[in-house]
């Protein structure tokens, strides 16, 4: 019987151009995914794909903001590659800090425009084009967080987006079921990146306490995106929670 190569896998990663995101597109490069990295600085795009530039990687300047902006990206990688076989809504921002009675209106919307408007139309386009295309079907995993369960000091917006990402989540992965259309989550804590890089010299505690906390090399997320991703479409991870291991996560206040 002649051997049947399993066709071209296509991967959108947001926020791509650095942090979680760089790792994960990566990863799935290695793992022989066409991945478009979308992003607001396409110089940073095009450091992550490295030597994949203008190969199985295509840079892609998005502003998940934008309806027009994220439109036009899944429109390059339909031109390019003509399906998508996962979206990895992993853009985001931390928002504003402090008591929430301090919170600029507009810090607020900006923070909830990023992370969770920002998965809401990536996931539509991304939808849109799994549901229309053959074979059917394709996976969306977003990258929630820690803070989708327990938030942390004067995050009030940060906190808010994710625990809202969740619902999201449980959201899409009902209406995608007909569809052969599964969504999930990874809720990370503590992974070590240059935005995170301020909690290992001290994050504030729940008592008021400023301690340094614990990170783990973010290479580990990439891995169990790339876990989550590998699965046959009957099968779903719907919410993995990632920390370091001695994270005050459990037993947070």
């Amino acid at each position: 019987m002649a051997y049947r190569a399993e066709p071209e896998r296509v991967a959108v990663v947001t926020g791509a151009g650095s942090g979680l995101g760089r790792e994960i597109a990566r990863a799935l490069l290695a793992d022989g995914y066409r991945v478009a990295l979308a992003g607001r600085r396409e110089a940073a795009l095009v450091e992550s794909a490295g030597s994949h530039a203008g190969g199985a990687a295509l840079a892609v300047p998005t502003d998940v903001t934008d309806p027009d902006s994220v439109a036009a990206l899944f429109g390059a990688v339909r031109d390019a590659w003509g399906r998508l076989d996962l979206l990895v809504n992993n853009a985001g921002t931390f928002g504003p800090t402090g008591p929430v009675d301090e919170l600029s209106v507009a810090d607020w919307r900006a923070t909830l425009d990023t992370n969770l408007t920002g998965a809401f139309l990536c996931a539509r386009q991304a939808v849109a084009m799994m549901r229309a295309q053959r074979p059917q079907g394709g996976r969306i995993i977003n990258n929630g967080s820690v803070s989708a369960h327990s938030p942390r000091p004067g995050s009030a917006a940060y906190t808010a987006s994710k625990h809202a990402l969740t619902g999201l989540t449980k959201a899409i992965s009902l209406d995608g079921r007909p569809h052969r259309i599964a969504c999930g989550q990874i809720d990370i804590g503590n992974a070590g990146t240059e935005l995170t890089a301020g909690i290992a010299r001290g994050a504030v505690q729940a008592d008021g306490r400023v301690a340094p906390e614990p990170v783990f090399d973010a290479r580990h997320a990439a891995e169990a995106v790339r876990y989550m991703a590998a699965l046959p479409l009957d099968a779903n991870v719907q919410f993995l929670t990632l920390t370091a291991t001695a994270m005050p996560f459990i037993g947070r206040g």
